[in-house]
Formats: structure tokens, C-alpha cells, sequence
């Protein structure tokens, strides 16, 4: 067994579950659920668990004989356990048994049956028959109930993904997706690969999200080898973090005005601004999206004319916003629109686990930027946004000030940046770990083994909108058909993010 840097727990299947619930009972949460084929007779299913007043994780990990795949499911009593056994069933064949709805996530009706990827015995290449497994929908039946599917394909440049609505007339009755149409195979992709090979995978996973990716991976993969970067890369790091949050704060802004509801100046405003910022990108590194921002043992350096040149952008952009947000907030038949649209309840956000803005903006005050601090932010004092009416309203609110905030540190990581060098000599052999990340999106967990070689042998990858795109089924009902575009907008969920 390979060294690690994180605690580990060693459980059986059995006790997984009473395992996990003794951290919840606590004021822990689950972060994270992933299988791994060990060879030989074994699989292991892994819960993550995140623990309050600590910046760490624990893992409890159950061995899983390969000859009796199966285990007690988790979801009975944690509701944020629902995809991630799904999504273990699909990829390796272990059944949570229990599990109140074990039909597929990720395979679709073409997959055959007994098909499981991320088996060791599986090749990335194998060219699977055609199947016909029937995937049937939940419905809601009674006099004037009708159903609309909505998707996979839609009208506009959006990704697949496909949604059938319930309704009574204009209201919504019950809401389902069903999504992976964009499944890439990534984590079997990666499989063999060295590091550096594995790292265009990784920066493609979500094309809007590549800093928040990225620095999850590498920070895993140099947790795992005991590798340390200098202060100034890890300064560097939160800087592009920040740039990122900021570009699609203000794009998220002006889409949920101008797309969501109609009132095209904020969508012609925050679309101006986010231009701005994808070109102070491609000056700053030579990438519009910031790939190539964070390398493996270290960041992008910038000199003193590029930190000038973000100074002077971000002062620009921070005047521009607060116009088009005095205008805004000053639009009563704007606010109509966001306000008690798509209530997401603080108890729902807890139980599923939610991430990033979605929590926030429904009183979980969660930011592993504060929470669990890496790179630089343990002295940056990251203040965590949060409000409590969990509406289309609150998720504005959270990222308008979260906007505001990451202006600040921005201002303070440019003023101060340390003198050192940026890279780091990134040390080879095996050994596993986590990494994290807050992403602008929500916190990114990353699990990374490496054999002896220092080849990939299992990465996991959860971005936040696995956590969050089953928040639709919750505040979708007793909202009018009209107002789901606008509640999908507020969440800006990763189709890619998510299917991997």
C-alpha cells in the first residue's frame, strides 16, 4: 500500500455507514464518496468526511471482496451519499444495497449491462456493443398533469442535458434531470499516464474552471510526494484563483439579469467586463481561460508591468460594476423576478451536500478557502459571504459581495507578492493524498494514487456541481415554468464539470 499524507480509517463494510454518521452527528459533512480496485481479490469503497473546527479531511475506507461486491448503502441516512453510490454501481459494479434508486447516473441506455470502466481489467479503448437498457423517468400522475421534456440538445450554445418537468398548468409539480451526455472518461483516460501528461485532461475537465481544477490537482499530487512550492507560487496560485472567480462572477451577474430575466443591459455590461478579463488573462499567461496558469511545483510568474496591468483592469471593472449594480438593485420589476424564485432551504443545502454560491446563499457558511486554507490563504483572512434567504436573490447577493472580496485580495496578493522562485522540482515514486480547492464555483476534491513509478493509478475528480445539479429537484417545484431558466441560471452548473 502506497504512503498517504491524510488520515485513513480502515472499516468494514458493515460499519461504513455508522462510520460516516458519527462525523455528521458532529457537525462534519461528506465530501466526497469514491471506489479504487486494489487487484487481487478487492475493491475499496472511500467516504471523505470533512470535519468542523479542522482543515483537514478523514477517509473511511471498507475493503469490498471482488467476489461479494456489494455494501450497506449510505444514502438510507446521508442524502449527500445518493449520486456518489450511483456513480460507484456504474463504474465498478459494487451495489449499495438499500440504496432507494439504483438506476444508472452516468451510463446511458446504450452502455450494456455488466459494464464497469474503472475496473483494472477494463481498457480505455474497448469498444463496447450496442445496448438497449430502458432508463425510466420519475412522473407525477393526476387529472391536468403533464409532462416536458426539455433537452438533451437546446436552443442555445449550452451544453446536453436533458430535463423533464411535471407541471399543473405553468407550475412545476416535480423536476428531473438526467445528465452525462458529456462523459469523457477522464479518470480512465489518466490511468498510466505521468503527471504532466494527466495535466491538459485535467485543465479540460470544465472549460470555464480550469484554476479551480488545476490547483486541486497539483496541490493533491505534491501533497502526496511531500513535495513544497515557494511562498510566491503559492501567492500566485490564490491570484489566479481569484482572476478566475472574478471573470465568472461577473459573467454569472450579467447572465442572471440579462439572459435570466430580460434586462439586456446587465447582460450587454458583464459581458463587456468579463471580456475585459479574458483578455487580461491571455496577457497575463497567454490563455484566455488561464491554462497554463498553475504548473505542477509551481504558477505562472508575472512581472511588475502584469501586476500593474491587473491593477489597473480590476480598478476599472470594480467602478463599471457598481454602476450597472446601483442600476440593478434600483429595478423593482428585476428583483420581482429574483426574489422568492427557487427557494433553496438551508436543510435541503446541508443534506445534499451542496456547494459553493448554492450553500452560501442558503446560510452554510462553507469556503475552503477559509475552512480548510491552502496555498496562501491561511493568511489572506478570507471573509466568507453568506445569506439566508436561499432565492435566486441571495445567490446575486452572495456573488456581488464575493466579487467585491475577491477585488480585495487581489489588491492585497499583487502588493505583496513574495520574492522567491516559482518553480519547484516535483519529486517522483508513489504515495496518494487528497487535494482542494475553492473553486468559484465551489470547493473542487481531488484524489490522487501514484504507483511506484509515479504513473497515475487512480485520480478521482469531484467538481462541485456533482454535488449540486440534484439541488434542481428541491427548488424547482412550485415555480412557473419561466422562472427555471433563471433558477438554472443562478446556480451556472457544469454539464462537463459534472459528467467528466
Amino acid at each position: 500500500m502506497p504512503t498517504h499524507s491524510f488520515p485513513i480509517n480502515t472499516v468494514s463494510r458493515e460499519s461504513l455507514r455508522s462510520a460516516v454518521e458519527g462525523v455528521l452527528a458532529h457537525g462534519g459533512a461528506l465530501a466526497l464518496m469514491y471506489a479504487t480496485d486494489e487487484g487481487g481479490q478487492g475493491y475499496a469503497v472511500n467516504a471523505v468526511c470533512s470535519l468542523p473546527g479542522e482543515s483537514g479531511f478523514t477517509t473511511f475506507r471498507a475493503e469490498i471482496p471482488k467476489s461479494d461486491p456489494r455494501y450497506p448503502s449510505l444514502t438510507v441516512n446521508i442524502m449527500a451519499a445518493h449520486w456518489y453510490e450511483r456513480q460507484i454501481r456504474d463504474q465498478f459494479g459494487i451495489v449499495p444495497e438499500g440504496h432507494p434508486d439504483l438506476r444508472r447516473l452516468m451510463h446511458h441506455e446504450n452502455i450494456p449491462e455488466g459494464t464497469h470502466p474503472l475496473r483494472k481489467e477494463f481498457a480505455w479503448n474497448t469498444k463496447l456493443a450496442q445496448g438497449h437498457v430502458p432508463y425510466p423517468m420519475h412522473a407525477v400522475e393526476g387529472k391536468g398533469v403533464f409532462e416536458i421534456p426539455v433537452g438533451p440538445i437546446h436552443a442555445g450554445i449550452i451544453e446536453p442535458g436533458h430535463f423533464r418537468f411535471n407541471v399543473r398548468g405553468e407550475r412545476i409539480l416535480a423536476l428531473e434531470g438526467k445528465l452525462f451526455f458529456k462523459h469523457k472518461g477522464v479518470e480512465k483516460l489518466v490511468e498510466g499516464k505521468t503527471p504532466e501528461e494527466a495535466l491538459p485532461f485535467v485543465e479540460r475537465v470544465s472549460g470555464d474552471m480550469v484554476v479551480g481544477h488545476t490547483l486541486a490537482y497539483v496541490q493533491a499530487l505534491e501533497r502526496a510526494r511531500g513535495t513544497t512550492v515557494s511562498k510566491r507560487t503559492e501567492h500566485l496560485r490564490c491570484l489566479y484563483n481569484e482572476l478566475e472567480r472574478i471573470t465568472m462572477h461577473l459573467f454569472d451577474i450579467g447572465n442572471m439579469g440579462g439572459m435570466g430575466t430580460g434586462f439586456t443591459f446587465m447582460a450587454a455590461q458583464g459581458f463587456r467586463m468579463v471580456e475585459m478579463m479574458r483578455r487580461l488573462n491571455e496577457t497575463l499567461v497567454g490563455h484566455r481561460f488561464l491554462r497554463g496558469a498553475i504548473m505542477l511545483g509551481g504558477a505562472h510568474d508575472l512581472d511588475q508591468d502584469a501586476r500593474a496591468k491587473i491593477r489597473e483592469t480590476i480598478n476599472r471593472i470594480e467602478k463599471d460594476i457598481k454602476k450597472v449594480l446601483d442600476i440593478a438593485f434600483a429595478t423593482d420589476g428585476l428583483l420581482e423576478r429574483f426574489e422568492t424564485t427557487g427557494v433553496l432551504s438551508k436543510e435541503a443545502a446541508r443534506a445534499y451536500g451542496a456547494q459553493g454560491v448554492p450553500a452560501r446563499a442558503s446560510g452554510v457558511a462553507i469556503d475552503a478557502r477559509h475552512d480548510r486554507p491552502y496555498a496562501a490563504y491561511e493568511t489572506l483572512n478570507v471573509a466568507v459571504v453568506t445569506e439566508k434567504s436561499g432565492d435566486v436573490a441571495a445567490r446575486f447577493r452572495v456573488r456581488v459581495r464575493e466579487l467585491a472580496e475577491s477585488f480585495r485580495l487581489v489588491r492585497e496578493i499583487i502588493a505583496d507578492l513574495p520574492h522567491a522562485e516559482t518553480a519547484t522540482t516535483f519529486s517522483r515514486g508513489s504515495g496518494e493524498a487528497l487535494g482542494w480547492a475553492e473553486s468559484w464555483r465551489g470547493e473542487v476534491v481531488d484524489f490522487v494514487r501514484l504507483t511506484k513509478e509515479g504513473r497515475i493509478e487512480r485520480l478521482v475528480i469531484r467538481d462541485p456541481s456533482f454535488c449540486n445539479w440534484a439541488l434542481f429537484g428541491e427548488l424547482a417545484p412550485g415555480n412557473i415554468i419561466p422562472d427555471f431558466p433563471l433558477c438554472n441560471k443562478s446556480l451556472n452548473l457544469s454539464y462537463s464539470g459534472n459528467d467528466l
